[in-house]
């Protein structure tokens, strides 16, 4: 059965298949629950029907296995806890966190998840737990972290050999290097925090290159694992950075996208200069949350969140 999402929903996430050119399968993380398409974000439907649901379940983040085409896993978090799919969000096992019950605000899984089974979950005042059982078990590990209040997370992407993770809090931005069995602050200045979306260069390990998106600041990077921050992109990105995808082969390719309210804004020269990507396309404004499963080509599919409900697939 294909059901239209509400008009008026916030889309808090979005994710794709790893192979989405293919089988064209995205998922999106609503106040009213998880839709999902399988046509590349055309027509949806509400991937919870096999929960026999009363009322809507307020999810806000989702995440696919890294070997989705595969395993078919797909994670969602909710208030309470995780729900966990092995056939593509056709059912679901339900994962209820320690009481009291927080809300599961963000999502990473390891890349390495086929060997490790290893995923860590955000809350909105509960801090971050971890999974090294394909999430069957979870394990709060707030060890230095002083902000409970997690917005977003990012993840090495050598992270078996450096178990390094960041997340976006309220006050800046904290770091684990041991896979989140204890967290740092980064000395990102408080005045420019919250923190909004983070994002890791694939080769982390060897450039210590990060990118920290604000609320109203704007866009800053770092090349020294956090601990000097500079701002980029400031005539460009003047204030809210929703979103930030780095290419796969970054800085070799130094594509940058980022999401701001009313406008996708590209570098490819690692932050120094910018351009509208989408120019003409009927973009929306209060765009909030990005995937972009084939790439940053012009001509690649982008699955884009609304504010006031909904995708958009350009």
């Amino acid at each position: 059965m294909t059901e239209e999402m509400p008009g008026s929903d916030i889309t808090y996430a979005v994710t794709a298949s790893p192979n989405f050119a293919q089988d064209g399968i995205c998922f999106a993380a609503q106040r009213s629950g998880l839709y999902r398409s399988i046509d590349g974000g055309i027509t949806w439907n509400m991937a919870y029907e096999s929960l026999n649901l009363t009322a809507p379940l307020l999810t806000m983040s989702v995440v696919v296995s890294p070997n989705f085409a595969s395993d078919r896993t797909v994670f969602a978090g909710v208030a309470g806890g995780i729900l966990r799919s092995f056939d593509g969000g056709e059912t679901w096992d339900v994962i209820h966190f320690p009481s009291p019950p927080p809300l599961v605000s963000a999502l990473v899984i390891s890349p390495d998840y086929d060997r490790d089974g290893v995923l860590l979950a955000g809350t909105v005042e509960d801090g971050i737990f971890s999974s090294s059982n394909r999430g069957g078990n979870w394990t709060a590990w707030n060890f230095g972290l002083l902000d409970l209040n997690i917005i977003c997370l990012t993840i090495s992407k050598t992270f078996s050999e450096d178990e390094t993770l960041f997340a976006g809090v309220d006050s800046g931005i904290f770091r684990s290097t041991n896979g989140g069995r204890a967290w740092r602050e980064v000395d990102f200045p408080i005045d420019l925090a919250p923190v909004l979306s983070l994002a890791l260069s694939p080769n982390y390990r060897n450039d210590g290159t990060l990118f920290a998106g604000t609320e109203s600041q704007g866009l800053y990077h770092s090349v020294d694992n956090g601990r000097n921050w500079i701002r980029i992109g400031e005539e460009d990105i003047p204030d809210t950075v929703n979103a930030l995808l780095l290419s796969p082969e970054f800085p070799d390719k130094g594509d940058i996208l980022t999401l701001i309210h009313d406008k996708l804004l590209l570098s490819e020269d690692s932050g120094q200069s910018w351009s509208e990507l989408k120019a003409g396309a009927a973009l929306a404004e209060n765009m909030v949350c990005l995937a972009a499963p084939q790439g940053f080509d012009p001509n690649a599919s982008l699955l884009i969140g609304l504010a006031e409900g909904g995708v958009v697939s350009i």
